[in-house]
């Protein structure tokens, strides 16, 4: 560890907890704005919903929604993982084997030549962010000094959108590739590229002090401590933090309850963030009847826009504390949430409408990473006991996933629904409409 404070924490940030986090948007976002591409409905016709219709159509749906939320359940395996391991190995190792597990996946999806192929690579790929997404900010949290835990953690928000704009922008650059399956194969293999920086970095960097202390290598806790703080720190101040850690682990000794799961616990996922973030190339097509480059175009801008807003989270996050964050976080989603939900039910062809629509898409990513984009990953390991910081991480992050998946099951109606049969019906009356004209 040649590296010492501001250095140090830099280097966490571009080494692992950058690539980790873009790594979430990335895969998270990533086949969402594949599904309409020529070569991937030929490749995969089970999940083709382009060029079927009727009953056909409403049952590749219902696969392709299963197929994208495969990634979720294995996001929910791998955070759950983290509770079971995470004081076992150590943060360094869980991070390690959480970005080994995205490479493969990776490896497994960009190769794909089948659906079978295609679902077991989504599921290990899911294992793998869930495992960094529920180590990486306890990590990172046990690492930073106090006075900048907030600004550090809530990058991860910053991250996150990146990666959601990165596969938006990558998709729209590769959506004119028309033959082969090149404008596919390569979003798929780029993350496989960035899991490596982690990969290969993780071990170079310290492990976390309060792992050290609580497996009894304090000689190594110290050193630890000692990098990871100003230059002019002295030797005191160093065994007053392990005291303190010590402190700690003794009066939180005792061990985790499941029981413990249903005492107060904080970070919900059903805000919809994760829904228009996946689907808001759908959402500008389908809903709002614009045209596959224009949808791609600005779900792209849009992605870039939540990107930005982070940066008004990384000014707010320790100037007004946690709660106020999430109170107007909260409370500007759900105003644009509710907006949505009028003009969306109006006609296709209300022009004023859709463009109220799309305004607010864009206020709803201005509001979500103020609070619950970042903040929610800080949140948990500030407020859990140091004996529990591990296990209410993983729990909350794997409610994140659990809540992600229940949504995107419920955007896919089932085959032969009311929906599908009024438009199968009203299809026929002006079938026959047009052969008596005839």
């Amino acid at each position: 560890m040649a590296l010492h404070c501001h250095a140090l924490s830099l280097a966490q940030l571009i080494l692992v907890v950058c690539p980790a986090f873009i790594l979430f948007g990335y895969n998270h976002a990533g086949v969402g704005g594949l599904v309409s591409v020529e070569d991937w409905t030929t490749t995969f016709p089970e999940i083709d919903t382009i060029h079927t219709s009727g009953a056909v159509k409403s049952h590749n749906l219902t696969v392709q929604g299963v197929v994208i939320s495969t990634f979720t359940l294995g996001a929910l395996v791998g955070s759950l993982s983290c509770s079971l391991v995470g004081d076992v190995l150590g943060r360094r190792k869980v991070i390690f084997a959480g970005s080994l597990a995205t490479l493969i996946g990776e490896a497994l999806c960009c190769s794909s030549f089948g659906l079978a192929q295609l679902i077991m690579g989504r599921l290990i790929i899911g294992i793998g962010i869930g495992m960094l997404s529920g180590t990486v900010p306890v990590w990172q949290s046990e690492c930073s000094s106090a006075h900048n835990r907030g600004k550090h953690v809530v990058l991860d928000g910053l991250f996150i959108s990146a990666g959601y704009a990165i596969t938006s922008w990558v998709n729209l650059g590769l959506y004119q590739v028309k033959t082969g399956s090149v404008a596919w194969r390569v979003p798929l293999a780029i993350p496989g590229l960035i899991s490596l920086i982690p990969m290969f970095s993780i071990f170079f960097l310290p492990e976390s002090p309060r792992w050290l202390v609580q497996k009894g290598r304090l000689e190594q806790a110290r050193a630890t401590l000692v990098s990871l703080s100003v230059a002019s720190v002295r030797p005191e101040d160093v065994n007053g933090d392990i005291a303190a850690i010590q402190s700690t682990l003794e009066n939180n000794s005792r061990g985790v309850s499941i029981m413990d799961i249903w005492r107060p616990n904080d970070e919900k996922q059903m805000s919809g963030g994760n829904l228009i973030s996946v689907y808001a190339p759908v959402i500008f097509e389908d809903n709002l009847q614009m045209t596959s480059m224009m949808s791609r175009i600005l779900a792209a801008a849009t992605l870039s826009w939540k990107f930005f807003s982070c940066f008004v989270a990384f000014y707010c996050i320790d100037r007004f504390g946690r709660r106020v964050v999430f109170i107007i976080s909260g409370s500007g989603m759900s105003l644009c949430m509710l907006v949505l939900a009028i003009t969306t039910s109006f006609p296709h062809t209300n022009k004023p409408a859709s463009i109220i629509s799309a305004l607010f898409i864009f206020l709803f990513n201005f509001f979500i990473p103020i609070g619950f984009l970042g903040a929610n990953f800080l949140y948990c390991t500030e407020v859990a006991p140091l004996r529990l910081t591990v296990a209410m991480a993983s729990i909350s992050t794997a409610n994140h996933w659990l809540c992600i998946r229940g949504i995107v099951r419920s955007s896919y109606r089932p085959p032969n629904s009311d929906a599908e049969r009024r438009v199968s019906f009203d299809k026929s009356e002006v079938e026959e409409v047009e052969n008596k004209d005839l």
